[in-house]
């Protein structure tokens, strides 16, 4: 029996055509973040089980996460996301770093879920955090980062929104008004998190049997009903719109505006599925029809860090991954039409190997990249090759050429030859 070719169910293989798209994409990340001050970094992949159950819960660890138990015994899990590793980092060395702490990172992670569109079981997400801002102008600076992230790969404002809500007031309604319990809270949030995922009498069904147990069930379904439903804060129903987060949603929606970030909405469905968000959490979402979904978000969470025995560190970050980044730019026709690294192809014609390599040894001295064939298949077969590898240029050196001191450059494109000597190449392929 014969081994498969295909890769592991929900995991990549990286032709270099794919990898030069990857390159591209992290390449922007990264010159977009580091604009803004942020520090890369990195953690292992393997982290103990305990660091994702502390703020996560069983059920996911369970089936959701690759976990298994190493040779020493202990029960280890490949990451899923990087909030957990980046706050055991900081915890580590609390009192040794700068504050405000802007750090970033592209990671690999595994989640054992099921595959679809824009969703694999390994994927690489960029995470951008940044600790020590308490005040607002941390979530306008997120905002702000990831207009100036997808404006770098070419979107518009009409291709996408951003859509805000504050956990804290979830909570302040979910605890003052209706005296929920925290693990119905928490309960709560997940299915509102997954609101869009179900059908509306689903969801109404699984609402009202989460709201048995508030103070007054029937009051509590119908308010939390309308407040899902508003699009804005001043259609929030008027019991609750005095809460100090609203003010701070208010204000920031005010200051995206004042930045030109025209996109951002008000949505109480956005929740975020992890239970250390604790005030203002946002997603960002495509607007084309078919492709209508949250690409990435992120939001506030101060108090991760006290997990570790660390005081808290007022926190805010997002998290984009590499799939549905992909499937944005393709659906809005952005992707770039990456060229090889390799400009030249040269071709040895002949018994002038010594000759020809000492000419490829140049050029890529004076920083030109050069593929070298040296397998004396025919011509025809050495041009195809290029063409196929999509390299600009092709450079065949035998023993005329090198007797001559004349190079003749053919561009793939079109076919145009021009003879140059070898200093004069370096000058053609560089300008």
């Amino acid at each position: 029996m014969s081994i498969s070719t295909q890769p592991y169910k929900g995991a990549r293989d990286f032709y270099p055509e794919d990898k030069g798209l990857q390159k591209y994409i992290f390449t922007t990340m990264r010159k977009v973040v580091e604009r803004f001050g942020y520090e890369e970094y990195d953690a292992p992949i393997l982290e103990p089980t305990d660091l994702y159950l502390e703020k996560g819960n069983q059920e996911i660890i369970e089936q959701q996460t690759y976990t298994f138990t190493d040779r020493g015994e202990r029960s280890v899990t490949l990451r899923t996301e990087m909030t957990p590793s980046i706050a055991r980092m900081v915890a580590g060395r609390r009192q040794e770093l700068a504050y405000p702490l802007r750090w970033y990172s592209i990671p690999q992670c595994w989640r054992y879920e099921r595959t679809q569109r824009g969703r694999g079981r390994e994927f690489y997400q960029l995470n951008v955090d940044l600790f020590g801002e308490a005040g607002i102008s941390a979530e306008h600076e997120m905002l702000t980062l990831i207009r100036d992230l997808l404006g770098a790969y070419g979107a518009t404002d009409d291709m996408y929104t951003i859509r805000i809500n504050s956990r804290a007031f979830m909570d302040w309604v979910f605890t003052e008004h209706f005296e929920l319990q925290k693990q119905v809270q928490a309960d709560l949030f997940r299915l509102i998190d997954r609101k869009h995922k179900l059908d509306t009498k689903k969801f109404d069904e699984q609402l009202s049997e989460l709201l048995q147990e508030a103070n007054n069930p029937q009051a509590a379904v119908s308010t939390i009903t309308e407040l899902l439903q508003t699009d804005s804060l001043d259609s929030i129903p008027e019991l609750l719109r005095e809460h100090d987060s609203l003010h701070a949603l208010r204000e920031l929606i005010n200051l995206a505006t004042s930045s030109n970030i025209q996109n951002l909405v008000f949505d109480p469905t956005i929740t975020r599925g992890f239970d250390y968000y604790n005030d203002i959490v946002f997603e960002v979402f495509d607007t084309d029809q078919d492709n209508n979904r949250s690409m990435f978000g992120g939001g506030r969470y101060d108090n991760l860090l006290e997990s570790f025995g660390a005081d808290p560190i007022p926190t805010i970050g997002f998290g984009m991954g590499d799939m549905t980044l992909i499937n944005f730019l393709e659906i809005h026709n952005l992707l770039p039409n990456i060229q090889p690294e390799t400009l030249v192809y040269l071709v040895v014609y002949g018994d002038v190997y010594s000759q020809a390599i000492a000419v490829a040894e140049d050029l890529r001295t004076s920083g030109v990249n050069v593929a070298v064939d040296a397998t004396g298949r025919k011509m025809d077969k050495m041009i195809k090759a290029a063409d196929k590898k999509q390299i600009p240029y092709i450079l065949v050196i035998g023993e005329r050429e090198i007797t001559e001191a004349r190079f003749t450059l053919k561009r793939l494109e079109d076919g145009e030859e021009v003879q140059y000597s070898k200093e004069e190449l370096v000058t053609a392929l560089l300008s």
